[in-house]
């Protein structure tokens, strides 16, 4: 882990390549929040690169959450998510569910992506299997400009969570 000083004082393609990850597959939010060092705290660090997500056209903010996994889906099974991806999805039990379960995500997953156009994004890690079938099914019936939002604030803790394991104050 390394502090935020060393951080701030980082070259940034050394920045972007420390930070690349934490967001799912979009090294241009460190590349977008680079130029606003030095950050006081982890958590200024952590909102310059939300605002980074928040201020994106609507088009790549899309393209973004595009590029999180299915939960418990094809990439969870087939082993090819990212490795922090793989580690949230596993400390909640997704890569251990029985077929029917596999099923009922499957299902889930697709009326999702067919009524909101991106993938069911939830903070998974403290959450059981029951506990986030039932967010699923509830958020489904939600407004998409508030699933939106929502999928961004998932997407806030999650990246927090993930940050906090690389960066101390």
């Amino acid at each position: 882990m390394l502090d935020l000083a060393a951080v701030n004082r980082m070259e940034p393609e050394a920045f972007v390549a420390l930070l690349g990850g934490v967001f799912e597959h979009a090294p241009w939010i460190a590349e977008a929040a680079c130029p606003h060092r030095p950050f006081a705290t982890v958590g200024a660090l952590h909102a310059a690169m939300m605002q980074a997500v928040r201020v994106a056209p609507a088009e790549r903010r899309r393209a973004f959450l595009n590029n999180h996994p299915d939960l418990a889906g094809p990439e969870a099974r087939a082993r090819t998510l990212t490795s922090d991806s793989a580690s949230e999805q596993g400390s909640a039990g997704l890569d251990r569910i029985t077929a029917d379960e596999a099923a009922a995500f499957d299902h889930l997953n697709a009326a999702y992506r067919a009524r909101f156009g991106f993938p069911f994004i939830i903070a998974v890690r403290g959450r059981g299997r029951a506990e986030i079938l039932v967010a699923f099914e509830t958020r489904l019936t939600r407004d998409p400009a508030v699933e939106e939002a929502t999928a961004l604030e998932e997407v806030a803790q999650i990246t927090r969570m993930r940050l906090d394991g690389l960066v101390s104050d």
